[in-house]
């Protein structure tokens, strides 16, 4: 007979192949069903609020579904600001819980499920009699919904006998749509008339135009209108034909870029929510600039959307990319007169800061040339996010990886490396991080160290500063105290959990990454670069909100 725990664990095994995890007294038979009866794969993590960040960043990279456990109280509680990064990035995931018992909480229970609500995330709770079937409903809502959800086990039904495991059984997903309704079959056709007519024509996909596996039709629909591209970050590398690509939108985008993106006549955004980064805060597109968004959400994302087409991004591609050839309207030439390869070059940087620490832009361009080529960027949130959207190339989309954007939050880079490692076991893990992200995940540097081994580098921009504060608030005049932090030793840090660490304090330093890139990787070690940056630079997107939010305007930057 099998308990409500192995019914969940080996019911959810036929779904997932990686379970992230921190064990406790609410998870342990869940996790002892795991681990004997299905082959599933369970990573250990040190905090619980890496578990879910674990197997975020594992379906960011993979494409597939994974999971996260912790026990009960304290466990749970430690997963909700992980739990609500999922939930705004909208990642499926399922985290497996215990939870009090069936006869009312314990004097160390909290509310799970208005918690876990509060967050976003909707709670399963199995019983002895419906365990397997429940799992399956957990699993069904976050695909479906691409949402992380809860499933709980209730204590005292844990080790309960719940007879024998029902055979497999697949969720129901929704078939994509290529048009939600006639208002969006008319805005179709109308769009194609205005793409035909365009002079300047651009296309900018995001992730949603990614998930939809839009990137053939998207480059057929460039191509049959002559028009440039561009990405959002969470996109970048989708289009087949780099050659007209202007890279990413936004802050971290090349000026002279940026600047052509402002002469497009006629623009179609495919997956991406237009948001205030995106869009510069709204100056993104030039007055009388007709833009076009397509998804698969009810209404626009943005005032300045012209006409809006609810459907799947690969199947609306196509058809409009089919209607603008029946047209056979003849192209300008505006995709072929620009020099796409001058105008995204990035700004050279002196190597050291005016304060005499290293430029952090001349530190980025030092390590892309030792990148090993196969590599996944995983990246924590802060100042300095922009320096690898900006400097490390990346083969495809769900190779660059940004956990904590979307609920602006840091301290979720190391526990990012094993759910990004176990996602792509042949490829590199390049986290970028800064100290004050770094320090707040620092229980899961060994994590990091343990799961990714000579396939993981770390670089931590340590500017002793929580930099994007000191680069908003300190610019406006208040207090830098509270911002500062004392200048850490991460180097040593990473040699006490077994990884090899450099403090890079001059460009010569980086000789050990070319080292380490020239090793085979089964024979080096996890290499952590503790790089000792200005905190005075500031990155070109952080210089966007300073302006936004109506800085001094005499403020001069690094």
């Amino acid at each position: 007979m099998a308990s409500v725990s192995a019914h969940v664990a080996i019911t959810l095994a036929q779904h997932v192949d990686h379970v992230f995890g921190v064990m406790g007294n609410g998870n342990a038979y869940f996790l002892d069903a795991l681990e004997r009866e299905t082959r599933a794969t369970y990573t250990a993590l040190r905090h619980e609020a890496g578990a879910v960040v674990a197997a975020d960043a594992h379906y960011r990279v993979s494409g597939s579904l994974a999971a996260a456990t912790t026990t009960y109280g304290a466990g749970f509680t430690n997963t909700l600001t992980a739990l609500a990064e999922a939930t705004q990035a909208q990642i499926p995931l399922v985290l497996v819980v215990g939870d009090e018992p069936t006869s009312g909480p314990r004097a160390w229970d909290v509310d799970q499920i208005a918690l876990a609500a509060a967050c976003g995330a909707r709670t399963y709770t199995v019983r002895r009699t419906d365990a397997a079937a429940t799992t399956v409903i957990a699993v069904e809502h976050a695909m479906k919904y691409r949402v992380p959800t809860v499933l709980a086990i209730p204590y005292d039904v844990a080790r309960s006998e719940a007879g024998a495991v029902p055979g497999s059984t697949r969720p129901e997903l929704p078939v994509p749509v290529a048009l939600a309704d006639r208002f969006s079959e008319d805005n179709l056709y109308s769009l194609a008339g205005r793409l035909a007519e365009a002079e300047r024509p651009l296309v900018i996909a995001g992730r949603g135009a990614f998930l939809a596996g839009a990137a053939d039709q998207l480059g057929r629909l460039a191509a049959s209108v002559g028009a440039l591209t561009a990405t959002t970050a969470l996109a970048r590398s989708i289009f087949p034909d780099s050659t007209n690509d202007l890279g990413v939108v936004g802050g971290f985008g090349a000026e002279k870029a940026m600047r052509l993106v402002r002469q497009a006549d006629v623009v179609v955004v495919f997956g991406a929510s237009l948001n205030q980064f995106t869009m510069r805060f709204g100056g993104r597109f030039a007055p009388g600039t007709y833009v076009a968004q397509v998804d698969i959400r009810p209404a626009a994302t943005h005032p300045h959307v012209g006409a809006y087409i609810q459907g799947d991004a690969r199947l609306v591609a196509g058809l409009l990319a089919d209607q603008v050839q029946r047209l056979d309207h003849a192209h300008g030439g505006w995709r072929g007169s620009v020099d796409v390869e001058h105008l995204c070059e990035r700004e050279d940087a002196d190597e050291y800061a005016p304060d005499g620490r290293l430029d952090p832009r001349a530190v980025a361009r030092g390590i892309a040339e030792h990148l090993p080529a196969n590599r996944v960027v995983v990246s924590d949130g802060g100042h300095f996010i922009g320096w690898a959207n900006m400097y490390w190339p990346v083969a495809s989309p769900e190779r660059m990886v940004m956990v904590g954007t979307a609920y602006q939050s840091i301290g979720f880079g190391f526990p990012s490396v094993p759910g990004a490692a176990l996602a792509k076991p042949d490829a590199t893990v390049v986290l970028t991080t800064g100290d004050g992200g770094g320090l707040m995940a620092l229980a899961d540097l060994e994590s990091a160290v343990r799961v990714a081994g000579g396939r993981g580098l770390a670089i931590v921009w340590n500017d002793g500063a929580y930099g994007a504060e000191v680069n908003l608030y300190g610019l406006l005049g208040l207090s830098e105290t509270p911002m500062l932090i004392p200048e850490v030793d991460f180097a040593g840090l990473a040699r006490a959990v077994g990884a090899h660490g450099v403090v890079v304090e001059s460009l010569d330093d980086l000789k050990a990454l070319q080292d380490w890139s020239l090793m085979n990787p089964e024979d080096r070690p996890f290499l952590l670069l503790d790089v000792r940056i200005s905190a005075r630079v500031v990155a070109p997107h952080q210089r966007e909100i300073v302006h936004h939010l109506n800085a001094r305007p005499a403020i001069k930057y690094a």
